[in-house]
């Protein structure tokens, strides 16, 4: 028996990975299915509220497993499962991503404008505050091209911390 071509394999595998990753409390973010020579490789992207660290990865990866496993009859021969987390420079493409992202530096490229920084503030389910240049501005999803976060290697000034948790510094010392 024969498989489907990958594009509909993955298709088909997506909601049996997607329950597996779910019920342990994940996100799948992406699911791919490539042919590797005799084999598929079944690439599986996961996350977590709280990001994802090499023992949450294995978890995935014995629950993915053993989805596949049970369904088998799907891909119809050898695979090989590689489960990973979102590297740092993924696009923050959902509202999940901006709420995971909340006080992180990002860069914005909105379209017809220059990028730009800003840091994340509160993120509902159509846009995102963030701090721009001392400014609290709201940003709708809608009219962002792409955004990433930014890789910072200092502790972010507590003034813009303070701000985004909608108090300032003197309010919190006294």
């Amino acid at each position: 028996m024969s498989s489907p071509p990958r594009g509909e394999l993955a298709a088909q595998l997506a909601p049996v990975v997607r329950e597996a990753v779910e019920a342990i409390g994940f996100d799948l973010e992406t699911l791919d299915v490539n042919q590797a020579g005799r084999r598929r490789l079944v690439k599986v992207v996961v996350d977590g509220d709280d990001g994802i660290g090499l023992d949450e990865v294995a978890q995935a990866s014995r629950a993915v497993s053993a989805a596949l496993d049970a369904n088998e009859h799907l891909i119809a021969g050898p695979y090989t499962l590689e489960v990973t987390s979102p590297g740092a420079d993924r696009p923050l493409t959902r509202p999940r991503h901006w709420r995971r992202a909340r006080l992180r530096l990002v860069k914005v490229k909105q379209p017809d404008q220059v990028e730009w920084f800003g840091r994340v503030g509160a993120a509902d389910d159509s846009g995102v505050t963030l701090l721009v240049q001392g400014a609290l501005t709201r940003v709708e999803y809608r009219s962002i091209e792409r955004a990433v976060v930014e890789i910072e290697f200092k502790q972010p000034p507590v003034e813009e911390l303070a701000l985004l948790e909608g108090s300032s510094p003197k309010e919190e010392s006294e």
